[in-house]
C-alpha cells in the first residue's frame, strides 16, 4: 500500500500529543534547576541613566546578570547585528531586555521585579511608518530604511498617456500576534569547560546554534541545541527563541545552574515577534476592457525597532505584490523602516498576505470603476504559461487559473448569490468575494542554494530507519510526511521508520522550518537520501537490485554487524534553469508557485457592525498532496488565522506598548465564529518535490483577508461608504467607514 497520498495514515506524534505523553519544556525539570525572568524597559526609546536595586530585598539570594555579564559578542546573530541581548545604555522599544534575574522560587523572583527601578533619559520615539518616512527622529542609519527594493519590467511611464483607465489606491494592514497554544521557554546549561545546552520550543533549533556561538565565545561543537515538543510557532518561534535562549544560558553560566525560562502569555504577547504592518499604494493602467496596462506599487512595512527578519519579509512581500497577473510594465518599489515598536519578524505568509491584500482589494474597486465584474478583470489578466512574472520568471506549467478561479465561484454558489445579494435591504446584508493568488515555495532565489541544506538517514541495529533532520515538528505534521516520503521511496512500512529528535550535535543542518520548504526541500532531499541509501547496501552486496522489505531491513542489520554504522547524507542543489540576480531581482524567484482562487460568503449586521463569515471555499493547485488530511488541516489553519487577521484581530499599541497582550482583550476566533471551510485540492503539475509536491503551508494565509474584504464590499454595495482598505476591520472601524466616525 502507497502511503503517499494516503489520508488513512496516522500522525507520527499523534498519540504521544493526545495521551498527554509528550514532554512541553515546561513540563521538564532538572535538579538544582532555578527559573530566570527578565528585567525591561519601561519606554520606547532612550538611554539608561541609572539602575537601583532596593535594599529591602536580600540579592544574595538571586543571579543577576547585566550586558557586562556577557562572555562574548552582545547582538543577536542575524541578518544584522544591531539588536542586543541586553540593552547596556540605548533603549529603542518598550519591554526592551535589560538585565536578567534567576532564583530558586518562581513568586520570590516574581516579586522581585518590584524592587528595581531604572532611571532613564528620554529622547522622542517614531510610531509609524508615516513618521519614519518623513524622518522626524532618525532612529536608524541615516534614513530609518532597513531595507529596500525595486522591481522593474518595461516602463510603465510610457503607458500612462494612452490608458483608458487609470485606478489609483492605498491600502492598510496591521499587526498580528501568532497566538501559539504553548508559550515561548528555554531551560539552559551552561558552564566555562563544557559548553552551554539549551532545550525549547522553536522553529529552527540552527538559528539558535549560530546566534549562541558569538554570544558565548564558543566554537560550533560546544553549542548544543535540543528541540523539544514544540506547541506551534506560525514565525513567531523562528528568530526570536534566539534571544530567549541565550538569556536562559547567560542564567545558567552565571548561576552554574539549570535555568527555565518560560514566558506568561501577557510577557509572550507583549515582547515577542508580530506580524509586519504595512501601507500599499496602488496604480494600475487598464484598456477599455480591463486589461492591465502598467502596474505601480509602493509597498511599506514597519520593521520595528530592529533589523530582525525584515528584509526578507519586504523580499517575499515585494515580490507578491504584483500578484499572479500578467503585465508587460511593472515597477514595484519597497521598503521597511525603522519605528520604536517592539521588532516585527516572521509570520506566516513572511509578507505575502499585506501586499496580496492590497492588490486583490485593489483589483475589485478597479473592476467597479471600469465597469466590469470582478472575475472579468482577473481572467483578462491571469498569467498563463509562456508568459513571464514582473521578476521575469518564466511559467513553465499550465497554471489553468481561470479553472481554479471557477471550481471555487461554483462551490460557494457565487453567481446565485451575487443575484439574491442584489434585492437585499438590511439590517442583514450579505455579500460573497473571491481572491485569486499565489505563494511561491521554498526561500527567494539562491536562498535554497546559499542554505546548503543536508539531511540525513541511518541504518538501526532491528532494520528500521531513522531520519536525520533539522527541520521541526510544530503542529503541521513534518514527521509524518517525512516518514510517508521515505517509507515509499524506500518500499518499507511506515512503522519502519523514525524520525530523530532535533538536535544540532545528532542531526544536520537541513535549514529553518519556514517557507514552505520542509516538504518541497527537504522533503526531496529525503527522497534522494533514500535512493543513496539503497545504493550503499546494493553496493556491499548485501541488497540485490529486486528486494523484498524483509529483505531490505535484514541487509540494514547484517550491514550494521559487517561494516559497522551506515548513516548516509545528501546536500541540497540547485537544479538546472535556476538563476536570480539579487543586484537587480530578477530571474526565477521561487522554484514553483502554488496558485490558489478563495471564495468567501459573509453576513454584516448594520445594527451592531459585526461581520459574520458564514462560509468559506479554498481551492488549491499544490502538486501532489503527500497527506490529504495533514494537507486540508493545514489550509483550514491559515484561513482561520486569515479570518482573524481581517475581522478580529489587532494590536493595540500605546506609546509603542502593546495594550492588549491578553486572550481577554487580544480578540481571535473562536471555534464558533469559524465557518465550515471547504477545502479543494487540484493536484496538476507534480513537477517538483518528492513526488510531485509543492510547499502548502503559508498559501493559505494570503487569500482569505482580500476575499473577505471583497465579499464585505460586496454586502455593502448599496451602502453610502467609503472604500474598505484596510485591514482588521472591527466593529467599531466598519462603523467609523459607514458612519464617519470610529465606535
Amino acid at each position: 500500500m502507497k502511503l503517499v497520498g494516503n489520508q488513512k495514515v496516522l500522525r507520527k506524534e499523534g498519540v504521544a500529543k493526545v495521551t498527554g505523553y509528550a514532554s512541553y519544556i515546561d513540563d521538564i525539570k532538572m535538579q538544582d534547576m532555578i527559573y530566570g525572568t527578565t528585567i525591561r524597559s519601561t519606554i520606547a526609546r532612550g538611554r539608561i541613566s541609572a539602575i537601583h536595586f532596593n535594599s529591602k530585598m536580600d540579592w544574595s539570594e538571586f543571579t543577576i546578570v547585566t550586558a557586562d555579564d556577557i562572555p562574548g559578542k552582545n547582538a543577536v546573530t542575524l541578518i544584522e547585528l544591531d539588536q542586543p541581548f541586553l540593552a547596556k545604555e540605548n533603549i529603542n522599544h518598550y519591554d526592551e531586555p535589560i538585565l536578567l534575574l534567576a532564583h530558586p522560587d518562581r513568586y520570590t523572583l516574581e516579586a522581585a521585579k518590584k524592587f528595581i527601578k531604572i532611571e532613564y533619559d528620554l529622547l522622542p520615539p517614531l510610531f509609524n511608518i508615516d513618521h519614519s518616512v518623513e524622518k522626524k527622529e532618525i532612529i536608524w542609519g541615516d534614513n530609518n530604511v532597513f531595507k529596500c527594493f525595486e522591481i522593474k519590467k518595461g516602463d510603465p511611464s510610457l503607458v500612462w498617456n494612452k490608458a483608458a483607465h487609470i485606478i489609483e489606491g492605498s491600502f492598510e494592514t496591521g499587526a498580528q500576534e501568532q497566538l501559539y497554544i504553548e508559550n515561548n521557554g528555554m531551560i539552559a546549561v551552561a558552564s566555562a569547560d563544557k559548553g552551554v545546552t539549551v532545550w525549547g520550543s522553536m522553529q529552527c533549533p540552527y538559528y539558535i546554534h549560530k546566534g549562541l556561538m558569538p554570544l558565548f565565545n564558543l566554537p560550533a561543537d560546544q553549542i548544543r541545541v535540543i528541540q523539544t515538543e514544540t506547541g506551534g510557532g506560525f514565525g513567531g518561534k523562528e528568530e526570536y527563541p534566539t534571544m530567549l535562549a541565550g538569556h536562559a544560558a547567560l542564567l545558567a553560566l552565571k548561576s552554574g545552574k539549570p535555568v527555565k525560562m518560560i514566558y506568561s502569555r501577557s510577557e509572550d504577547m507583549a515582547v515577542t515577534t508580530k506580524r509586519h504592518p504595512s501601507q500599499t499604494k496602488i496604480k494600475t493602467a487598464h484598456d477599455k476592457n480591463g486589461k492591465l496596462l502598467a502596474m505601480e506599487i509602493d509597498f511599506t512595512i514597519d520593521g520595528g525597532a530592529y533589523l530582525t527578519l525584515s528584509p526578507v519579509v519586504l523580499s517575499r512581500g515585494t515580490i507578491h505584490a504584483p500578484g499572479p497577473y500578467y503585465c508587460q510594465n511593472t515597477l514595484v518599489r519597497s521598503k521597511a523602516v525603522a519605528t520604536n515598536h517592539p521588532p516585527h519578524g516572521a509570520f506566516r505568509g513572511f509578507g505575502a498576505p499585506q501586499s496580496i491584500f492590497a492588490l486583490e482589494r485593489h483589483l475589485d474597486i478597479a473592476a467597479k470603476k471600469i465597469g466590469i465584474t470582478p472575475i472579468e478583470i482577473r481572467k483578462r489578466n491571469f498569467l498563463k504559461k509562456g508568459q513571464t512574472t514582473a521578476t521575469g520568471q518564466l511559467i513553465k506549467e499550465d497554471i489553468a487559473l481561470d479553472k481554479i478561479l471557477d471550481q471555487a465561484l461554483k462551490k460557494i454558489n457565487y453567481s446565485k448569490k451575487k443575484k439574491q445579494n442584489d434585492k437585499q435591504k438590511g439590517p442583514l446584508l450579505n455579500g460573497v468575494g473571491f481572491a485569486t493568488f499565489m505563494h511561491g515555495a521554498g526561500f527567494t532565489g539562491s536562498g535554497e542554494k546559499y542554505l546548503a541544506s543536508i539531511v540525513g538517514l541511518r541504518g538501526t541495529s532491528d532494520g528500521k530507519i531513522e531520519v536525520l533532520a533539522g527541520s521541526t515538528e510544530i503542529g503541521q505534521g513534518t514527521n509524518t510526511i517525512f516518514s510517508q516520503i521515505v517509507a515509499d521511496k524506500l518500499n518499507l512500512n511506515f512503522e519502519d521508520i523514525t524520525v530523530a529528535q532535533p538536535d544540532t550535535a545528532n542531526v544536520p543542518n537541513s535549514g529553518p522550518t519556514v517557507a514552505s520548504r520542509t516538504c518541497m526541500v527537504v522533503g526531496g532531499l529525503l527522497s534522494t537520501c533514500s535512493e543513496v541509501f539503497r545504493q550503499t547496501l546494493m553496493d556491499s552486496t548485501l541488497l540485490k537490485k529486486k528486494h523484498t522489505k524483509s529483505q531490505f531491513k535484514k541487509a540494514i542489520t547484517q550491514y550494521i554487524k559487517k561494516m559497522g554504522e551506515i548513516k548516509v547524507f545528501t546536500e541540497y542543489k540547485q537544479p538546472p534553469g535556476i538563476e536570480w540576480d539579487d543586484k537587480n531581482y530578477r530571474g526565477e524567484a521561487y522554484a514553483t508557485y502554488a496558485w490558489a482562487a478563495y471564495a468567501a460568503d459573509v453576513t454584516i449586521d448594520l445594527r451592531t457592525y459585526e461581520t459574520t463569515v458564514n462560509d468559506f471555499v479554498a481551492v488549491q493547485e499544490v502538486g501532489k498532496v503527500i497527506h490529504p488530511t495533514l494537507a486540508a488541516g493545514q489550509i483550514e489553519g491559515g484561513i482561520a488565522q486569515g479570518i482573524g487577521y481581517a475581522i478580529y484581530e489587532k494590536v493595540v499599541y500605546k506609546d509603542g506598548q502593546v495594550k492588549n497582550n491578553q486572550m481577554t482583550n487580544y480578540i481571535m476566533p473562536t471555534s464558533l465564529d469559524v465557518p465550515p471551510i471547504r477545502v479543494f485540492f487540484i493536484e496538476k503539475n507534480k513537477n517538483h518535490g518528492p513526488f510531485g509536491a509543492k510547499g502548502i503551508g503559508e498559501l493559505p494565509m494570503d487569500g482569505p483577508g482580500p476575499a473577505i474584504l471583497n465579499a464585505m464590499d460586496d454586502a455593502l454595495k448599496n451602502t453610502k461608504k467609503l472604500p474598505l482598505t484596510e485591514i482588521p476591520l472591527l466593529p467599531e472601524d466598519l462603523h467609523g467607514v459607514l458612519e464617519g466616525t470610529p465606535l
